[in-house]
C-alpha cells in the first residue's frame, strides 16, 4: 500500500515519470508498475498516458478523498510531527509519514497550514534520558506487546552488584518524567515492577505468550508514586517556599496530587499525596535554601542527612 501511494504522489507531482523512471525511483519492476497503477484504476484514480509529454498523468482537477482536517487538527498535526522528532521521543518514525500522506492527498490550505506550522513549531530541549542507545530496545518491547509475547534480557539495576538475566511479562510501555519504563512482571512472580529501558543491556522477544491481568490499571499500579516507582507507604507531604522559589514553583503541576496556597507574607505553601519519599527527596534538593519541610518527619530526617553528606563530600579537606 505504501508502495502504491508512493506511485500516487509521483505521477500527481509536476515531474514527468514513466513506467521506467517510476521504477527506477521505488526500486521495482516495470511490471510491478502496471500492477500498482491497476490498483490505483480500480481505485477510481483518473490516470493515463500523456503521449505528448511522453509520461502518466493524473487529471489535473482530480483530488484523492482527504481527511477533511479542520485547522485546528492540522495543527495539531504538526505539533504532533515535531514532537515526535524530539530526542528521547524519536523512538519511531513518529507522524511525520502520516504527515507525508496527508500532505500528498490534502487541499492546497491543509498544505500551507502543515508547512507553516512546522516552521513555527519546534520542540527543543525537554530534559529526556538519552535514549539514542536503546531504539532498538523501545521497538523489540513494542513489537512484543503488540503480539502478546514475553520478553528476556539482561538487566542492570543500580542497586544490584551485577546485571541479572531476566524473563519477563510485559503489560504497558510507557513514558515518565524523563524516561521510558517496561511495566510487567517477571516470570515466577506474579506482582508487576517497572523496569527502566535504558538498564537493559541485552532484551529479545520470546515465542512464549504474555500473561497480562485483563484487569491491568496503569494508573492503579503507579497510585500516588512521584515519579516511576511506587513506595509501600503513603505520605502527607507539606513544604513552604519562599523568594525566588515561591515565584516559580506554581508554575508546574509536579504531581496530581498537588495543592498550592499563596500567603500574604509572599511565601506558598505546597501539599502532596506522594507513596513513598525516595523520588520526592530528590526533588526537594533542588530548592534547597528556599524550602523548608514542613512534614513529615521522616522527609525532613533524610532531606537533613542527604545535606550533610553533601557538604561532607565536598567540604575542603
Amino acid at each position: 500500500m505504501a508502495r502504491v501511494l508512493k506511485v500516487l504522489s509521483l505521477i500527481q507531482s509536476r515531474g514527468r515519470w514513466s513506467s521506467k523512471t517510476i521504477a527506477q525511483e521505488i526500486g521495482c519492476s516495470e511490471r510491478t508498475v502496471y500492477r500498482d497503477l491497476e490498483v490505483l484504476m480500480f481505485a477510481g484514480v483518473p490516470w493515463s498516458y500523456d503521449e505528448t509529454e511522453k509520461c502518466i498523468r493524473v487529471r489535473a482537477d482530480f483530488r484523492f478523498p482527504t481527511l477533511n482536517l479542520t485547522e485546528e487538527e492540522t495543527i495539531g498535526q504538526a505539533i504532533a510531527n515535531e514532537l515526535s522528532k524530539a530526542p528521547g521521543i524519536d523512538v519511531s518514525p513518529g507522524a511525520s509519514g502520516s504527515t507525508r500522506k496527508i500532505m500528498t492527498t490534502s487541499p492546497e490550505k491543509t498544505k500551507e497550514i502543515l508547512a507553516t506550522a512546522s516552521k513555527l513549531i519546534k520542540v527543543l530541549d525537554l530534559k529526556l534520558v538519552d535514549h539514542s542507545q536503546h531504539h532498538q530496545a523501545i521497538k523489540i518491547a513494542q513489537a512484543a506487546l503488540l503480539a502478546g509475547k514475553q520478553l528476556a534480557g539482561l538487566y542492570e539495576s543500580p542497586y544490584e552488584k551485577r546485571s541479572v538475566k531476566v524473563t519477563l511479562h510485559p503489560y504497558r510501555l510507557c513514558l515518565v518524567k524523563n524516561a521510558w519504563y517496561l511495566i510487567g512482571h517477571l516470570d515466577g512472580e506474579v506482582n508487576a515492577k517497572t523496569f527502566r529501558i535504558a538498564r537493559f543491556k541485552t532484551l529479545k522477544q520470546v515465542e512464549r505468550s504474555a500473561r497480562i491481568p485483563p484487569a491491568f490499571d496503569l494508573q492503579e499500579f503507579f497510585g500516588k508514586a512521584w515519579s516511576a516507582y511506587r513506595g509501600e507507604h503513603s505520605f502527607d507531604v507539606h513544604l513552604t517556599f519562599k523568594g525566588t522559589a515561591a515565584k516559580i514553583v506554581t508554575e508546574t503541576l509536579w504531581h496530581h496530587t498537588q495543592v498550592s496556597k499563596k500567603l500574604k507574607n509572599g511565601f506558598v505553601e505546597m501539599h502532596f499525596k506522594v507513596d513513598g519519599l525516595d523520588e520526592i527527596l530528590n526533588w526537594t534538593l533542588r530548592w534547597t535554601g528556599e524550602m523548608k519541610i514542613e512534614s513529615p518527619e521522616e522527609l525532613k530526617l533524610r532531606y537533613l542527612e542527604r545535606l550533610r553528606s553533601a557538604i561532607s563530600l565536598n567540604a575542603d579537606s
